[in-house]
């Protein structure tokens, strides 16, 4: 466990020197990516202002001085060989887990599990979504910060959104499900939190008992919406492209 007391009295921050007398702490990254998607077909390796989407995430991974190994975790030849180019290390996901309707903790398990069959236990797994690639240059930093200070066992990236304005449909009449329309709130009257998918930071132990990336103490990262935009539909991916081109003065 990092002894957070003499992080502090080191005076310690993000970047290499958070690490600096914790030569123990072994921090990987794991980046999901299955070759097939129906949404987007090939979204994984499909260019992105001229690199593969993948390559955001794992740039993104080896550029964080807290993380000491990015692994992809693939069943497509293609990604994998990607992956390598740009300097991921790759872990075969088996055909068992790799369907649309498998679940994704199992598969972060197996990745661990054949990560410590050759010899390297970890004690913090960041998940990093290959399909949010927005992540500003200090995210992954500062998630796997946010953990160790609050002395967390696990963290989840969220964004704040307007929970409200939710309708259904009855007998062909509308219903609101959240509010009251004589009452309509105001945007800034609530503000929650939605888990955006981008980042997850989770103790080695938390998921290999609960076989679920969130557990135990539970601390939140909050990223703004731009950032936390997921690429699932070919409209968001052009979407996330103007917000590239943008960025770049494009």
């Amino acid at each position: 466990m990092v002894d957070i007391q003499k992080m502090k009295k080191l005076n310690l921050g993000c970047g290499a020197d958070i690490k600096e007398g914790y030569d123990n702490l072994k921090i990987i990254s794991l980046i999901p990516a299955r070759g097939g998607s129906k949404g987007v077909p090939r979204k994984n390796i499909r260019l992105l202002a001229g690199k593969p989407l993948i390559a955001y995430s794992i740039e993104q991974s080896k550029a964080s001085k807290l993380i000491d190994r990015t692994f992809v975790i693939t069943d497509d030849d293609e990604i994998a060989s990607i992956a390598k180019k740009y300097g991921a290390e790759v872990i075969k996901e088996p055909a068992e887990l790799a369907g649309d309707r498998c679940l994704m903790d199992p598969v972060l398990q197996y990745a661990v599990k054949k990560i410590e069959n050759d010899g390297y236990k970890p004690d913090f797994i960041v998940l990093l979504q290959p399909t949010c690639p927005l992540r500003k240059k200090d995210d992954v930093n500062n998630a796997i910060k946010k953990l160790l200070e609050t002395k967390a066992d696990s963290l989840v990236g969220v964004y704040d959104f307007f929970p409200y304005f939710l309708w259904d449909e009855k007998d062909d009449l509308a219903i609101p499900l959240n509010y009251n329309p004589e009452k309509r709130p105001l945007r800034q009257e609530k503000k929650i939190y939605r888990e955006n998918g981008s980042i997850y930071v989770v103790k080695r132990d938390i998921l290999m008992k609960k076989t679920c990336r969130l557990g135990g103490k539970m601390a939140m990262y909050a990223m703004d919406e731009d950032s936390s935009l997921d690429i699932d539909t070919e409209f968001s991916l052009w979407l996330v492209e103007q917000f590239m081109k943008k960025k770049k003065g494009l």
